[in-house]
C-alpha cells in the first residue's frame, strides 16, 4: 500500500477512535449525576472515553502532519465532526429529531466547516 493511502486510513481510523472515545466520555459525563451523588459507572465510562479519545487524537494530529495537514483548525474540525456525530448516535436522540432537525444540524456542521476551512486558508 502506498504510504499517502496508508496515511489516509491512519488518520481516518484515528480520528473515529479519538471522536467515538469522547463522544463516549461526553454521554458518560452527562449521565453521571444523579441528584448529589456520582454514578460511578459513569464516570469511569467518561474518564475512559475522553482518555481513549486523547490518544487517538494525538496520533491522528501525528498522521495529519505527516500528508501537510498543519492547520490546528482543520485538525479539530475532522475530530469536532466526529465526535458529534458519535455523541448524537450514543445519546440515540438523533433518531427522534424531525428530517428538519437533522438537516439543520448537517448545515450547522457545513457552517462551522466552511468558517474553519477559510480562516486556515
Amino acid at each position: 500500500m502506498p504510504n499517502q493511502a496508508r496515511l489516509t486510513l491512519l488518520i481516518l481510523a484515528f480520528t473515529l477512535v479519538s471522536g467515538i472515545g469522547d463522544a463516549q466520555g461526553f454521554v458518560g459525563a452527562s449521565l453521571m449525576w444523579s441528584g448529589p451523588s456520582v454514578v460511578w459507572r459513569e464516570l469511569i465510562r467518561s474518564a475512559a472515553g475522553f482518555a481513549l479519545g486523547a490518544i487517538g487524537y494525538w496520533f491522528a494530529v501525528r498522521s495529519m502532519r505527516e500528508v501537510g495537514v498543519v492547520a490546528t483548525e482543520i485538525q479539530t474540525l475532522l475530530w469536532f465532526g466526529v465526535t458529534i456525530v458519535g455523541v448524537a448516535l450514543l445519546g440515540r436522540s438523533v433518531g427522534r429529531w424531525s428530517p428538519v432537525d437533522q438537516a439543520v444540524a448537517v448545515g450547522v456542521l457545513a457552517g462551522i466547516g466552511w468558517l474553519l476551512f477559510r480562516d486556515a486558508g
